[in-house]
């Protein structure tokens, strides 16, 4: 892949400039949650999810280079992996956000954008 895991795909279909906050999230396997979060800045693109009731679900930030497709008239987002793998993607914490470059890093290794494939999940599968 040589797109930036913080940019959107070209072949998504986003628009920039359209809020994803509130489209349904799809794995490859099925819903998973909503968007609950968005930023859409040139190299800084990412969605929060939220993967489910606050019993059980917890917020995922997902790298924007994650999304394979944007389907406006659905409002749904498709995003690389299965329920598990996005599940057990790290935790959304908005005290570390992006900011800590550890937590960024974190991010990038576990979507697999530093891993030997250089795309999502290559070689991070769960």
């Amino acid at each position: 892949m040589t797109e930036h895991v913080w940019s959107f795909r070209s072949t998504s279909g986003h628009l920039a400039g359209t809020d994803l906050t509130g489209y349904t999230v799809e794995a490859a396997d099925g819903r998973i949650g909503k968007v609950d979060q968005h930023n859409d800045e040139a190299g800084d693109a990412y969605l929060v999810v939220d993967t489910g009731p606050w019993i059980f679900g917890k917020e995922v930030l997902v790298p924007a280079g994650a999304v394979t497709r944007v389907d406006p008239d659905s409002r749904t987002v498709y995003v690389d992996g299965t329920k598990e793998q996005i599940k057990a993607a790290p935790e959304f914490h908005r005290e570390h956000h992006l900011g800590d470059p550890g937590y960024r890093d974190v991010l990038v290794t576990y979507w697999g954008f530093a891993g030997p494939f250089g795309g999502p999940f290559g070689g991070n599968r769960v």
